[in-house]
């Protein structure tokens, strides 16, 4: 075993401790935020034709306000914080960020183009203590739409696979305008042989709705999901969230954003999502917990066609702690393919964590690990 192969198992179970606690203290409370996506950057290298996150002038935000916003939301209870863009690796001081979300004990992660990764940065992301890392890739071939192709980007793929520390995930895409749906398959084939996690998103138009994909893109997304196995950190993806939406079909469910989730962009206003700009655009200083009460009732018109998954996965943990049994029958229905059975750390997650019956003895041990996890 190598020194990186060695670091990786360390962090990883490191990592997966700090992921229980998260799980525990999502299913013990719902009054603070799950995850928040923060903007640093609006600005992108890239110009790719279907998104409408980016523009090609603004400047980084000072990191001195970065470090301000990632305070507020350690101070609401937030335990994972997502860097996102425009592209956050265009930010000068994107690792002293990183390394301040850590600092709080928050789980940090990275959504990035993965244009300007090189085995240093690589390597400066492990220092700074990045835990996940997403990349999405809309083709095989760069065209007009989009340059993320997987031509251009392999060479970053196998300097992560050989350095990084942390987890990567490599979304692929279908719908909209990607012209060629196989692609999205041969991107997670590609994913999945260098060792790393893989999903698949459905292209939502400029409020976040669905665009209804074709046979054929149905197609690939059945096989893309056959490539995956089960597991706690695959959880949100098996379930009928994207089932429903790749047939066109809404999803009857109760949209947190605004409490559970938050989207703070480049100005420090705080957002349902980032297909949801304006709503309820309160300064970040000015969110109380008020603020995170109302919007966790507050019903989303937009939520029966979202495709935005983050909301959804949040969604799915408050779902599991207010109604534990038809949440688990609805995210895990007993019928034949790839998604039936519920993964083993979500068994055990469920065990532990799920509201226990009066008198159980399961309460001991439930008591013991959130104990055993820091949580009072």
């Amino acid at each position: 075993m190598n020194l990186t192969s060695f670091r990786r198992k360390v962090r990883s179970l490191d990592r997966l401790v700090r992921e229980t606690r998260m799980f525990a203290r999502a299913m013990k409370s719902p009054r603070h935020p799950i995850l928040a996506h923060v903007i640093p950057i609006r600005r992108c290298n890239l110009s790719c034709a279907y998104c409408n996150e980016y523009d090609d002038f603004s400047k980084p935000v000072p990191t001195a306000e970065m470090l301000r916003r990632i305070d507020l939301l350690a101070a609401l209870g937030t335990t994972v914080i997502t860097i996102s863009g425009g592209e956050p690796l265009l930010h000068p001081e994107l690792d002293r960020i990183i390394r301040r979300i850590r600092s709080h004990g928050i789980i940090a992660g990275l959504i990035s183009n993965g244009y300007l990764l090189t085995p240093e940065r690589i390597k400066r992301l492990n220092r700074a203590g990045l835990d996940h890392l997403q990349i999405s890739i809309d083709n095989v071939m760069p065209d007009e739409v989009s340059k993320k192709s997987l031509k251009v980007l392999d060479t970053k793929l196998r300097w992560l696979a050989a350095h990084a520390e942390f987890v990567v995930n490599i979304n692929s895409v279908i719908g909209g305008s990607i012209r060629n749906p196989e692609d999205a398959l041969a991107v997670a084939r590609r994913a999945m042989q260098l060792g790393f996690t893989s999903t698949v998103g459905i292209i939502h138009d400029g409020a976040g709705q669905l665009q209804p994909l074709s046979e054929q893109q149905q197609k690939v997304y059945e096989e893309i999901m056959r490539l995956g196995k089960a597991s706690f950190s695959s959880f949100a993806y098996y379930n009928q969230f994207q089932k429903n939406l790749v047939r066109g079909l809404p999803n009857d469910w109760s949209c947190r954003a605004g409490s559970r989730y938050l989207y703070i962009c480049e100005d420090g206003l705080v957002h349902y999502c980032s297909q949801q700009r304006g709503f309820p655009g309160i300064p970040l200083e000015k969110y109380t917990r008020e603020h995170l009460e109302r919007e966790y009732h507050t019903v989303k018109p937009c939520a029966p066609y979202c495709t935005v998954s983050c909301v959804h996965q949040v969604a799915m943990i408050d779902r599991l702690r207010e109604k534990p049994m038809e949440a688990l029958a609805r995210f895990f229905p007993s019928e034949p393919g790839p998604s039936c059975g519920m993964p083993a750390a979500v068994r055990v997650l469920s065990w532990l964590f799920l509201p226990p019956k009066p008198n159980s003895k399961r309460r001991i041990f439930t008591s013991a690990a959130l104990r055993l996890l820091g949580i009072r």
